[in-house]
């Protein structure tokens, strides 16, 4: 698997870049030419806040888009499902891109998740020994503090699957603000059975470990050793600027209009 250490320089070119991953490897499955389309691992930070959707979300029911306005917080959206989140400084990002041809299994919707974050967990588990898959496809751990044991949400994911390959990403909380949660983020209209009508603040936690740790727990789980290309960087980045222009810069595609 190839590695990639990659922040661009906006959450909207983050965003795009992921779906540019995708769309690269589509294309070479399809044509056949060049270097082939080998799987990867991206990681990337958010320098500041900004309130990403699912899909399918409708904003105006999961956003507090006035607070967003008045904040100067972007409100995107990705090319994959799940909920809506606030990503910022604190919150580690990784982008999978997997092979459907080499991971059959991989097509079906629940098997991604729990093969994905069952993996993870066991890497991670060394340095954060409560960690486990919870919900559909969140990251958990024990917590304790004056109101007792609680399970709290770490990490949440996503994925996207095309004909040959599957994108899933997701975000892993290290230092994450978690109060800037209910500052513009709505109740969610869906939530998973662990939460138990938790605020945002008291469901979500950072992991407390450094984000070099979690990078480094990530690359042992997929063993993510070889640098990706450099033509093949170049490509997805031009992919990326087009993405950006044509969808990740219109409200037409981030607030569905």
């Amino acid at each position: 698997m190839r590695i990639l250490d990659h922040t661009c320089a906006t959450a909207a070119e983050n965003l795009a870049f992921d779906e540019a991953l995708l769309e690269d490897a589509e294309a070479s499955a399809s044509t056949g030419g060049g270097e082939p389309a080998h799987e990867v691992l991206r990681f990337w930070e958010a320098d500041r806040l900004a309130v990403v959707l699912g899909r399918g979300c409708r904003a105006e029911a999961e956003v507090d888009l006035a607070a967003c306005r008045r904040d100067g917080v972007p409100v995107l959206r990705r090319p994959s499902g799940g909920g809506t989140v606030l990503v910022g400084p604190g919150s580690l990002m990784y982008t999978l891109v997997l092979s459907c041809r080499l991971r059959p299994e991989l097509r079906a919707i629940d098997v991604a998740h729990r093969t994905v974050l069952e993996r993870q967990a066991a890497a991670l588990r060394p340095v954060l020994a409560s960690v486990r898959c919870a919900g559909t496809s969140d990251l958990a751990i024990d917590v304790v503090d004056d109101a007792g044991l609680r399970t709290c949400k770490i990490s949440g994911n996503s994925l996207r699957v095309r004909r040959d390959w599957i994108l899933y990403h997701g975000t892993l909380l290290f230092d994450f603000a978690v109060e800037k949660l209910s500052q513009y983020l709505l109740p969610p209209p869906r939530e998973p059975a662990y939460r138990e009508h938790r605020g945002h603040a008291e469901f979500v936690t950072s992991a407390p470990i450094a984000a070099q740790v979690l990078r480094e727990a990530l690359v042992r789980a997929w063993q993510a050793t070889e640098s990706i290309a450099l033509d093949r960087v170049d490509r997805i980045s031009a992919r990326t600027a087009r993405l950006v222009a044509e969808k990740y810069s219109r409200d037409e595609w981030n607030l569905q209009l």
